[in-house]
């Protein structure tokens, strides 16, 4: 379940920082009731920006596939080879 706490608890940096590392979820962050911010480490922040990235990839996979534009499992073992010098 996500974490909410008022701006005002920002002033216990430490507190917070433990908060956002001992947690696998984003901290939001609320001003006058309302959400206003959204904390997380940096780790778990890492995490999140690889997994969207691949979430990305695979929506421009899927669109080429719908479009045909696709190679062999070979021709694209070969090109990745020479790509990388393998």
């Amino acid at each position: 379940m996500p974490q909410i706490i008022p701006i005002k608890n920002l002033k216990n940096t430490s507190e917070i920082s433990d908060l956002c590392h001992n947690s696998e979820e984003p901290i939001f962050i609320t001003k006058n009731g309302y959400g206003d911010m959204v904390i997380m480490s940096m780790e778990i922040y890492e995490q999140t920006m690889k997994k969207l990235n691949m979430y990305r990839e695979l929506e421009i996979s899927e669109q080429q596939i719908k479009e045909g534009k696709t190679k062999d499992a070979k021709q694209a073992l070969t090109s990745m080879r020479e790509m990388y010098d393998l």
